[in-house]
């Protein structure tokens, strides 16, 4: 059976030139801490992929701090403080935050409060500013949302944070490579990225930060990445995230025909479902991403059934598959329950077509006859 993958969110495949990266790499000994020959061009290596993430991405290149994914940047940003130089007091997370920034912030013992969502998705800046009131806070708030696609206003955030003497940590991971993103541009203090978003290895990461932020290593060890995240860097992984990432950059433009097969399918999905509801469509997202739900139905039976079918979407977050219960995002956006409980992601990446949703529409119009035939059993 030929597989149809629709999950990009949760990973994209690894690109041609991220593999070549590599393996041109992975027989070395590259150990970036070693003075013999093999440790100097290491380190060359490791340097050269510093300043292309930074130039990519806009940021100032001693501020790129490799780290093991998307998960360990956004905990070094929100742990990686000692108490006597912390510039925060308190967290402010928005409602659809990842569970990699939820977490961490709960358990690192300041005063955590939620920002309210609007129900398209989008922060609401005026609770923000609310809540802004007061102590200088640390604002954790996403670029994109992985379920939903919904993009946010980080650079209003920002300007409206640096008023109150905080701090705003982004996590852009869904958004690299399917827009474009400039930390400076932003306006941020801290950006997370993950390599197996856009194309790279799994596993690997960067946490961007303002050089002047006395942020410090979740690990000790042997002071790597300027003391900022001790242990030997990956410099095979690292190489093939950046080699990734510039091809990604490379093809943004091609996003825009992504978007017009996603608008093409909510259409055809619209008129075949009149209940359907497609979340976050009045607001701005990204073009590959689609996630809708048509009440009455369960989303993990639908997706056992396209799978067996041979076709890979998400029901949210691919960090909770396997976890029964409502979607932390959908139920910051106030979507109903029923409506929650059949959400699908449909997320497009490079090598799909038009010709891809049109096989899963004839698949989920199956399942969906098949659940209603059942349910009305």
């Amino acid at each position: 059976m030929t597989r149809i993958y629709l999950d990009h969110n949760a990973t994209s495949p690894m690109r041609d030139c991220a593999i070549s990266a590599m393996q041109d790499l992975l027989s070395r000994p590259l150990n970036a801490s070693s003075i013999h020959a093999e440790g100097r061009f290491a380190m060359a290596q490791l340097e050269k992929a510093r300043h292309a993430l930074a130039a990519h991405l806009s940021a100032p290149h001693q501020g790129v701090i490799f780290t093991g994914g998307g998960s360990e940047s956004c905990n070094q940003a929100i742990k990686g403080w000692d108490e006597a130089v912390r510039p925060f007091k308190r967290i402010l997370v928005s409602g659809i935050e990842h569970d990699a920034v939820r977490k961490p912030a709960s358990a690192c013992g300041l005063n955590v409060s939620v920002i309210n969502t609007k129900p398209n998705g989008v922060i609401d800046i005026d609770h923000l500013s609310e809540l802004l009131a007061g102590e200088p806070a640390l604002v954790c708030a996403m670029l994109a949302n992985n379920e939903t696609g919904v993009i946010q206003p980080i650079s209003e955030i920002c300007a409206l944070t640096k008023e109150h003497n905080g701090l705003v940590f982004c996590d852009a991971t869904q958004a690299i490579g399917k827009m474009p993103v400039s930390f400076i541009g932003l306006g941020v203090d801290m950006l997370a990225v993950s390599g197996h978003k856009f194309g790279g290895p799994v596993g690997v990461g960067a946490l961007l930060v303002r050089p002047s932020l006395p942020i410090g290593p979740l690990v000790a060890g042997g002071g790597q990445e300027l003391g900022r995240r001790s242990g030997t860097q990956n410099v095979p992984a690292i190489m093939a995230m950046v080699s990734a990432l510039e091809e990604a950059i490379d093809e943004l433009p091609h996003m825009s025909q992504l978007g017009q097969f996603r608008d093409a399918f909510e259409k055809q999905l619209s008129a075949f479902f009149p209940n359907v509801h497609i979340v976050g469509k009045d607001a701005p997202r990204l073009e590959n991403t689609s996630c809708f739900a048509i009440a009455g139905v369960k989303a993990e039976t639908l997706l056992m059934g396209l799978d067996l079918a041979g076709i890979s979407i998400s029901s949210g977050s691919a960090c909770s598959s396997g976890k029964v219960g409502r979607s932390h995002v959908l139920e910051s956006m106030r979507v109903d329950t029923d409506i929650a409980q059949a959400a699908l992601r449909v997320s497009l990446g490079r090598g799909n077509t038009m010709n891809d949703l049109d096989a899963f529409m004839h698949s989920f119009k199956k399942e969906m006859s098949r659940q209603l035939m059942s349910a009305a059993e």
